[in-house]
């Protein structure tokens, strides 16, 4: 597959997986948002129903107090009088006036629409002198002046309501151990059954009663307030306070379905990320593989070349008769079959890769001893380029427990990197140095002044197959597996190894291990 149709294909499902954790976060974003204003309007209302409920109360009780204080009185006006004694007066065609109690001229007018002979307390209408019209006329001059003396009361009722009543204490004005409860039921008339908790405060501020587990701080946030008199002056207004501490479980109640499909969508977009994380890693081990298989091909084509025309030389009765010529063909051949069987254990070394643990044989070595061992033997290649190589390793007691024929190759591949990526117009110099850290670590550093290692590729050469660019340069050849190598020996003998370098100044690789302790 086409590297662009991997991230069209990946661009694509991102996109679309953004899209729909988006459209879910907005969908439950608004439902909360719906959820609030529908919670904050039923509380407003309930709220609402409350002060009404306390003024109607209120009004109730200044209204019965006024009625109670009128009987008591006795007006003598003839309102009061017709209020208490209702009563009617007709005239007779003679001019004498009869009054009739209220009470017997109902019986009298319900005696009007009873058959003929039933009886009746009053007399018929022929005996009447008034007729029925201004009976009835007379009833509703009456009925006027009791209504005009109810008005008059409830006025004055008003004008103490509105003299008196807000100048009281609001705890004389509400029943606080009703007032709970009157909340509650208005809470639910409204669909809201949740827990609260409230406080009154005064026309000062003060907080003059809370519910028992009223907490202020937490009032602050989540508070509702309602004028209690919403009539009284502005200077004299009184506050309710209700606040819900389960308001956010019951404002997210209504999303609580959408948080596991949200969840579920997360871990798909998570999953298809590492996929297509795996997926180009593997894109890439498959295009270093295709590198090493032409590097390994190049790499055995040249000397099986060299051995296939040596061979042939060695047909030539004309090359067999001269010693020199012959051993000139044998040192070929020995040199290309070496060059050939170190290619082969380089890859055969790679097989470990394969496996969790490379099989060490790990036994007590002298990092000095084998350090200095690798450079006698590699001194004289560092010397055929013209180069030197030295080292500092004064530091004693530098035991650790290795394989010696890996840490040997460790060395090794690190030497001739240096001598491979050296500059042509700088003598080559190489120097190792060992030291004790943290009493518990021995330090190898090896210092080289090479063409160096640009920074975007120093985090990539530890990988296997991964080869950095020599640009013109077409002599070093090789399969990208000798810093893997490095890197896979160290950590299996629980060390650590990272490199430094700065652009045509040279590299430093450093390595870290654990000394065995006496």
């Amino acid at each position: 597959m086409k590297k662009s149709t991997i991230w069209f294909l990946a661009i694509t499902m991102v996109i679309t997986f953004v899209g729909l954790l988006f459209t879910q976060f907005v969908y439950m974003e608004n439902m909360i948002k719906m959820r609030n204003e529908q919670f904050t309007e039923a509380v407003r209302r309930s709220l609402s129903d409350v002060s009404r409920e306390l003024e109607r109360e209120e009004t109730q009780k200044y209204l019965q107090e006024g009625l109670e204080l009128d009987i008591v009185s006795g007006d003598n006006d003839v309102v009061g009088e017709i209020f208490l004694q209702p009563q009617l007066s007709i005239k007779s065609p003679d001019g004498a006036i009869k009054v009739y109690p209220f009470d017997e001229l109902k019986k009298y007018t319900k005696s009007l629409k009873q058959p003929s002979g039933s009886p009746s307390t009053l007399t018929r209408p022929s005996q009447l002198s008034a007729s029925i019209l201004d009976v009835y006329r007379n009833m509703e001059d009456m009925l006027h002046f009791q209504y005009e003396y109810q008005r008059k009361l409830i006025d004055r009722v008003i004008i103490n309501i509105l003299g008196e009543a807000a100048s009281r204490p609001i705890l004389e004005r509400v029943d606080t151990l009703r007032l709970k409860e009157y909340v509650k039921v208005a809470l639910e008339n409204n669909g809201l059954n949740l827990p609260f908790e409230l406080a009154v405060i005064d026309n000062k501020g003060k907080v003059v009663y809370h519910s028992q587990d009223y907490n202020p701080a937490i009032a602050n946030n989540l508070l509702f307030s309602q004028i209690i008199f919403s009539n009284d002056p502005p200077g004299r207004r009184n506050t309710l306070r209700v606040y819900f501490p389960t308001k956010n479980d019951y404002l997210f109640d209504s999303v609580r379905f959408i948080i596991p499909s949200f969840i579920f969508t997360f871990i798909m977009l998570v999953t298809f990320t590492f996929t297509l994380i795996i997926v180009f890693r593997q894109k890439k081990l498959t295009d270093m593989k295709n590198d090493f298989i032409n590097n390994m091909t190049h790499e055995f084509k040249t000397p099986i070349s060299t051995i296939s025309l040596a061979a042939q030389m060695l047909n030539d009765s004309a090359m067999t008769k001269s010693p020199q010529m012959m051993q000139h063909i044998s040192g070929v051949i020995n040199d290309e079959t070496r060059r050939l069987r170190l290619q082969v254990e380089k890859v055969l070394q790679m097989s470990m890769f394969d496996r969790q643990k490379a099989q060490l044989k790990l036994h007590e070595v002298d990092v000095n001893d084998l350090i200095a061992g690798v450079m006698s033997t590699f001194k004289i290649k560092v010397e055929k380029f013209g180069g030197s190589i030295d080292a500092d390793l004064a530091a004693e007691d530098m035991v650790i427990a290795a394989d010696d024929m890996h840490f040997t190759n460790v060395i090794f591949n690190l030497l001739d990197n240096a001598v491979k990526y050296r500059r042509e117009d700088v003598p080559l110099s190489l120097f190792i140095s060992t030291r004790i850290i943290a009493d518990d670590k021995v330090e190898i550093s090896i210092r080289d002044n090479g063409i160096g290692i640009k920074k975007d590729d120093l985090k990539k050469i530890f990988d296997k197959f991964y080869r950095v660019s020599t640009g013109n340069r077409h002599d070093v050849k090789g399969f990208g597996l000798g810093l893997a190598y490095v890197h896979k020996i160290i950590k299996d003998h629980n060390g650590d190894i990272r490199a430094e370098s700065e652009l045509n100044e040279g590299s430093t690789f450093i390595i870290t291990l654990p000394l065995i302790k006496k």
